[in-house]
Formats: C-alpha cells, structure tokens, sequence
C-alpha cells in the first residue's frame, strides 16, 4: 500500500465522524430558525433560509474535516501508541529514508502500525453540546408555536373612528377591526387594520370584529348595491366575513336604521397583474462560424411570482425560396433567481432541433404566475435565429453587383430602416471598407422592395424617378422598357384600340396597375421614387443621407395600405323589372316614400348629464332631493369606464342622504363632470391662404 493510500486510510475514519458530529450540532438550529421564519414571515423566506443554511453547515463541516491532516495523525499516534517509539513521521512521510538505519526503523514500526485500529482515532461525539443545542432549539420552536399571533385569537380592538354622537339606547360602534387574510399564493403575511378602509389584493378574505356600546340586537353590514351581511356574536364581540372580489363600499349599522346614518367605508381588491416578459437577447442574431447551440435570455417578472417552470415555443424554417418547411414544438424550461424576477436561458442544440444551414429558429417563452386558481399566462416576444446558407450568391450580368437578400417576410421598409439606425450606430467601430459594403447590402434590399411595388405601377419606375419639371411621359429607345422588335406588318382596321396600341406603343394596364385608384396610384409613385432616392444613397455609402427618404417611403406605403377604393369592372345596374300593366292607371298601391328618417344620436350620459344640470344654479337645478335612481343605474353600467365608480357613488349616496348638502352636491357635480364623456371638438377655421395661395387669390381677383 503506498504512503498516500495509507495516509488516507487512518485519517477517513476522524474525518468522517467530525463532519457528521458538525452537522448533528447545526440540524437544531436549522430547524428551529426555519420554523421560526414559516410561522412569522412566509413559507418561501422558510425554504429559502433553511437552504442556505444547510449549504453553509455542509461547507463548514467540510472545512473542520479537513484539520485531521498528516501532522494530527502522526502527533495522534505518537502520544496514543508507545510501540511506535515517536516515528510515525517515518511512515507518513514522501521523502525516501535518508540513511539504512531510518529505513529499517520505518519497517519495525509499520509492522506495528497494523496492530492497530483506524477507528480508534475518531474524536467522540460531542454529547453534551448537542444536548444543549437540541434542548434551545426545541425551546425556541416551543415558544414560536406558543406565542399569540395575529391571525390567532380574537384580535385587539381599536378605539371606532365613526365620529357619530351617542344617544340613549341607540347601539353604537366603539371599537373595530379588520383582518385580512391574502390568497396562499401571493406570500404575504395575515395583517390586522385598525380601521374599516383597506386597499387588498383580490381574492383576499376579510374578517370583521365590532364592538357596540350599548349591546346591538341585531347589527349588519350594509354593502352599497349588494345585500346587507348579517353579523353574528361572539361574546361581547361581532363577527362578519367576506371574500373580496370586487371593490365595494359598505357601512356599519348597529341599530337598524334607528339612529343616525353611518359613513360609508371603502374597501379596494387590487388586481393580480400578469406577468411582464422581457428579451435579454437581440431580436436577430445571426449564428456564427462554428457554433452548435444558442441560449436566448428572457426576463419575467410578476407582483407575486413566476412560476419555476414555462414553456418554450420553438418554430423552424428550413429552406429557401418556395421550399421551405416550417415546424413548431414546445419544450419545458426551467428559470433561476428570485420568484418575482426569474431569469430563463435554456440552452438549444442545432442537433437536437435538426436546425441546419439556411434556416431560422424563432423562440417564444410562455411564463405563467402563481395566481390560485386560474394563473394567468403570457407570451413573451419572439427572438430569431438566422443560419445563412452557405451557398455562394448569385450574380446578375447586368449590374455587375452581388446582393445577399434577406427571406420575404423581413424585407420591409420598416426592416430597412431599422437596419440603416443600427448601422448609423455602429459606424464608429466598423471599418470603412465593411461599412460600405453594409450600407450596399441595405441598398440592394432597398432596390428588391421598390421593384416589388414598381410592379403595381406597371413597371414605370425601375429607374430614377421623374423630375419635377416633366409634363408627361415620354417613351424612347433606352428608356428600360421592352418595346419589342419592330412593328409587324399587318394590315390595320380603322378604330382598333388594339391595333393602334400594339403599332405604336405598349401597354401599361396589367391587372396589379389597373386595380388602384389615381390617387392611390400616385401616392404610390412618390413612395417608390422616396425608395429610389433612398437606394441611392445606401448604394454610394451615405445611409445618414439615406433614411429621411426611407421615412418619406414608409409614410407613403402606409397611407398606400389605408386605401379602400379600387376600380372594379363596369357591370350594368341590375334594376326591378317594369309592371308595364300599371302605367296610365294612377293606382298608388304599395308605394312608400323612399325619404330616410333622421334618427337621433342616443346620449349614454343623459343621466349623468341630467343630474349635473339639476345639482347646478341653471334654470334645471332642483333645490330640494333629487330622483338619484337613473343616475345609479348609469355608473353601474359604465363602471368599467368610469376613473372611480365607487368614489361616485359614494357621493350619490351622500347626496341622497343629505339632499341639503352643499358640499355634498358639489362633490358629486365635479365627480360627474370628470366622468362624463369630452364633447365632440367644434369647427375648425379654416387656415390662411400661405404665399402661393395668396397669389392665386389675387390672380383671380385681378381677373375679375
């Protein structure tokens, strides 16, 4: 055996037994202080302390382990075994014996070593230590678990804030809490309020306490809108609960009406947002020499968590031209960090998804929060993944240029100009050469979308676009239209169109052309002239001069795909036929008049509108009580609407209240005027004549 295995040998059993005598003594306390964290903050802070609590006992068990080293084994055995006459540094030793005398010493003690036992050098357990520890830590989980807490036991009552006066007999409220119990999945803690107002998560159950003085007989909770809730006693005390779904308003009556109207509370359900998803990783990146997998970053993000796993959508295009194939699958991922802000990178292989050269892999992750029941689910943006092909590009004859063009579906104007920004950007870190070459790249994708919309216009602007001074058209050889070889000739007949236009000229009217309007077709020409100007620029290196006019072309195209009219065939009206036996007769049976009724517009916020003009000083206020119960009915249905239905029909119900109220009536009269929808703008003025304008005005007044 050599040295080092022996070495080992003795000094495993020590170690061993030290390392499990550490974890004895930090397993108490590890629970103690996760139980601890379960019962006063949440079950996930729990998990979490009680992990890494775990990990830095494991490390430091290791790390007291390793103190049982070559120099405690030979000073352990050298006092624990006199045979060994002090030369145990003999055996546990690298270095070769430096004399024969050593050499036959080491070979007498050896002999002797293996009388003896490893496990006899193992440290004992520390038994008195892990008696006091064990006895504190279950000490501590004793008292945690026997001491009142908020959601335990009646609750402490707080002083009623209501401010109404007392009278004889009449039950008041003198003391209230509210409890409020958050859904399990949002992790937040049981919270007593000593008032009766709350803000909540939605969901969240809420626990009433009340107190009245002199005792009530009967007390309800009277929901504004919905039915009252009965309170039952216990004790001195009344108790009520209620899920909150929605928001509402209510008020505390203990006598039954019988004394003076209590104020409304308010009690807010905040809604469960969805998750937020964010890309980490550029929208389009392009796989690079060599790779063999990729990683997309997303970001997601929610008030009360994510959860721990999500899907990943993964959608193939493998082929070029009309021969491409698309797939799409779903894989499980999994995220890392905290539950309110995960991060997911999975990590795709182009083996594993059959993802080759001349294809894009297009990932979407799908994150869903920790709402019980019904959790919400989002998906996030889309990232790219392009695999350029590795075949050479082809080259046109013509114009001597090689142009590398990106699938259909991204050469856009939009894509263009995206791609002259990003290149405007990083113009200080390329070289020359490279940057040219790029702003050719764009240009010749540039060139590729304007022949695309040359081809509604007949073909009319494959080269440079007219200048402002051209009165027409005019068609020569050399202009970059096929006229054809030379006129046939054929004998003619007078009046052919055809005939005329086949002699003499060619036509422009194919079916794309023909079927937009003259409008349409010229706002069409002057986005594909922008377009000319704009491949231009990119062509001659100069993409900052080009992308005004890649915006002027965006526009353009935008206001071409607004258009609605086209011209359609000219087909005959198709009327009723003629009763040819009703003329010169004067029977007047079955006819109506064909005059259309003028319906008027429907007001949504008449009542709205008629309680406004009746809490006002004009000649439709009304002084006294109003009838309210249009008006109620009005913010229920355009409560999703309305900036604060229940703030107004808090007010309705004071105005109904207190009809005399001044400050009352106000109140609800700017509510109402804030909620009620923005009249229609008046008439606009036209605007002045501007300079050229001004001369055509006077050159027609000069005339007259």
């Amino acid at each position: 055996m050599s040295d080092e295995a022996l070495f080992i040998q003795w000094v495993t059993p020590a170690r061993r037994r030290h390392f499990a005598d550490t974890l004895a003594l930090a397993l108490p306390p590890i629970l103690a202080l996760t139980i601890l964290s379960l019962l006063t903050i949440s079950l996930l802070f729990a998990l979490c302390a009680a992990t890494v609590s775990l990990l830095v006992s494991l490390v430091l068990a290791r790390q007291r382990s390793l103190r049982f080293d070559r120099l405690w084994l030979i000073r352990t055995l050298d006092s624990t075994r006199p045979e060994l006459e002090d030369s145990s540094a003999l055996i546990f030793t690298d270095e070769a014996p430096a004399s024969p005398l050593q050499s036959l010493q080491r070979h007498r003690i050896a002999a002797r070593l293996d009388q003896g036992n490893p496990q006899d050098l193992a440290p004992p357990w520390s038994k008195r230590a892990l008696l006091i520890v064990s006895l504190t830590s279950l000490a501590l989980i004793a008292a945690a678990l026997l001491w009142p807490r908020a959601s335990d036991g009646p609750p402490t009552l707080a002083p009623s804030s209501e401010g109404l006066p007392a009278k004889p007999g009449i039950p008041r409220l003198v003391a209230q809490n509210l409890r409020i119990i958050p859904p399990a999945y949002t992790g937040l803690p049981v919270r007593d309020s000593a008032t009766l107002d709350a803000r909540v998560p939605q969901g969240s159950r809420l626990e009433w306490t009340l107190r009245f003085d002199p005792q009530a007989t009967a007390p309800k909770l009277l929901m504004l809108g919905n039915q009252p809730i009965t309170l039952r006693q216990d004790g001195a005390n009344w108790i009520a609960s209620r899920t909150a779904d929605a928001a509402f308003l209510y008020r505390v009556d203990p006598a039954a009406g019988r004394g003076p109207t209590p104020p409304l509370h308010r009690i807010d359900a905040i809604t469960d947002a969805p998750p937020q998803v964010k890309a980490l990783t550029d929208s389009l990146t392009i796989v690079k020499p060599g790779q063999r997998n990729w990683s997309p970053a997303f970001a997601a993000t929610d008030d009360y968590g994510v959860a721990a796993s999500a899907r990943l959508r993964i959608t193939l295009a493998i082929g070029e031209g009309e021969n491409v194939t698309f797939s799409e699958r779903e894989i499980p991922v999994s995220g890392n960090g905290h539950a309110r802000d995960r991060r997911f990178t999975p990590r795709l292989d182009f083996s594993t998804f059959g993802f080759a050269a001349g294809g894009d892999m297009v990932v979407q992750l799908i994150v869903r929060d920790n709402r019980s029941p019904n959790p919400q689910e989002v998906r996030g943006p889309s990232l790219i993944l392009r695999w350029p092909s590795p075949k050479a590009p082809e080259s046109s004859g013509l114009t001597g240029m090689v142009n590398t063009t990106l699938p259909a579906y991204f050469r856009s104007q939009r894509q263009i100009i995206i791609d002259i920004e990003k290149l405007l950007k990083e113009k200080r870190g390329i070289a020359p050469d490279r940057y040219l070459a790029r702003s050719a790249s764009i240009g010749g994708d540039q060139q590729i979308l304007r022949g695309r919309y040359s081809q509604f216009l007949g073909g009319e602007n494959e080269g440079a676009p007219d200048l402002p001074t051209a009165d027409g058209e005019a068609h020569s050889d050399g202009d970059g239209h096929d006229h054809g070889g030379p006129p046939v000739a054929t004998p003619n007949v007078f009046g052919e169109k055809e005939d005329v236009l086949a002699e003499f000229g060619h036509p422009h009217d194919e079916s794309p052309a023909s079927s937009l309007d003259p409008e349409t077709r010229a706002i069409l020409k002057q986005a594909v002239d922008e377009m000319w100007q704009s491949e231009r620029e990119l062509k001659t290196g100069h993409p900052d001069a080009a992308l005004p006019y890649a915006y002027k072309a965006l526009r353009f195209i935008k206001e071409v795909q607004q258009a609605t009219r086209i011209f359609l065939s000219r087909v005959g009206p198709e009327l009723p036929p003629i009763d040819a036996s009703r003329r010169m007769t004067g029977k007047r049976e079955g006819l109506a008049s064909r005059q259309l009724e003028i319906t008027p517009i429907e007001q949504q916020d008449g009542p709205a509108a008629a309680a406004w003009r009746a809490l006002g000083d004009g000649p439709d206020a009304i002084r006294g009580a109003i009838n309210l119960a249009p008006l109620d009915g009005w913010v229920r249905t355009n409560a999703a609407r309305l900036p604060d239905a229940l703030a107004l029909s808090g007010a309705i119900d004071a105005v109904r209240q207190a009809p005399g109220c001044a400050a009352c009536r106000t109140k609800l009269r700017a509510l109402l005027w804030a909620a009620m929808e923005r009249p229609s703008g008046r008439l606009v003025r036209r605007r002045p004549a501007d300079a050229t304008g001004a001369r055509y005005l006077d050159r027609i007044g000069a005339a007259q």
